[in-house]
């Protein structure tokens, strides 16, 4: 069952920024997220039903502090299509 607290942030970079204004909004999420699980979070908390959803994995980079050698998180990336003329307010920039 997909809650809210699976989602971990919206992305705001100049790409991101770009698509969300084409309605688009890119978010950040636990791996265990799911296309249906987003829409369930979306329509339950935001009131909105994305028309699409796009899905992307990302794995943690390898980074190297005072030799010791770790690994960020993975984490999976939502490219969710909001309907014509919908806006999540608590997103806005």
């Amino acid at each position: 069952m997909a809650d809210i607290t699976d989602i971990k942030s919206i992305l705001y970079t100049e790409k991101t920024l770009a698509l969300q204004e084409d309605g688009i909004v890119v978010v950040q999420t636990s791996p265990r997220m799911t296309k249906t699980g987003l829409k369930e979070v979306f329509r339950e908390y935001f009131g909105i039903v994305p028309t699409r959803v796009n899905s992307l994995n990302q794995s943690g980079k390898t980074k190297r502090f005072r030799g010791v050698v770790g690994k960020q998180n993975n984490f999976k990336k939502f490219y969710v299509q909001l309907p014509e003329g919908a806006q999540i307010e608590s997103l806005a920039v």
